[in-house]
């Protein structure tokens, strides 16, 4: 078998960007790696509620960003590509799970590797709630004796009892009551 020539390579049916691997990207791929980074964990994380594996959640929001782009090549509309992804991203699930058979429970694995990998962050609701939390216990805080707030700066330093102690010229006792209760009080408001 000989070397192809450069004109029967040319005339395969494959993308420009594929035979000429230093091209650069189209404004259409760079729009989809763009939706890509933006959208693929909580695209995963969506996909994966289906109860898939990781690896099957995988191929499915690769197949996704795959429509989008002959969605995009297509010259098809533009309009809520987020909505388009999601529901594309849906019914790929679907059908990928009622293809396999196979939906099985994930594991905790499954979920710790999603959880470290995919996205650290927390979503909007649980900022809303660490917000309110922060709040609640700056409250709490602030609402302390000076000596119980001094007492809890101190030992959030990393001062030992008795260094609290020696720094406040108070007693052991005064230190150790003094910590317990203002913990206490922040456990309370905190719904500990």
């Amino acid at each position: 078998m000989g070397i192809l020539p450069t004109d029967a390579i040319n005339a395969l049916p494959y993308p420009a960007a594929a035979a000429n691997l230093s091209a650069t990207p189209s404004e259409i791929e760079c729009e989809v790696m763009n939706l890509f980074e933006q959208f693929r964990s909580p695209l995963l994380r969506y996909v994966l509620s289906f109860g898939m594996s990781v690896h099957d959640a995988e191929e499915v929001t690769q197949e996704v960003f795959l429509s989008l782009f002959r969605h995009l090549q297509l010259r098809k509309s533009r309009r809520n590509l987020r909505g388009w992804i999601f529901c594309v991203a849906h019914n790929l699930a679907l059908k990928h799970r009622y293809a396999s058979r196979r939906s099985r429970d994930m594991t905790a694995s499954d979920w710790t590797i999603v959880e470290r990998q995919f996205d650290p962050s927390p979503s909007p609701e649980e900022q809303v709630l660490l917000v309110q939390r922060q709040r609640r216990l700056l409250a709490v805080l602030h609402a302390l004796p000076e000596e119980d707030q001094c007492c809890l700066r101190l030992r959030a330093e990393g001062l030992r009892y008795r260094e609290i102690a020696a720094v406040l010229g108070i007693s052991l006792g005064a230190v150790s009551i003094s910590l317990a209760g203002s913990l206490a009080r922040l456990a309370r408001a905190d719904g500990r």
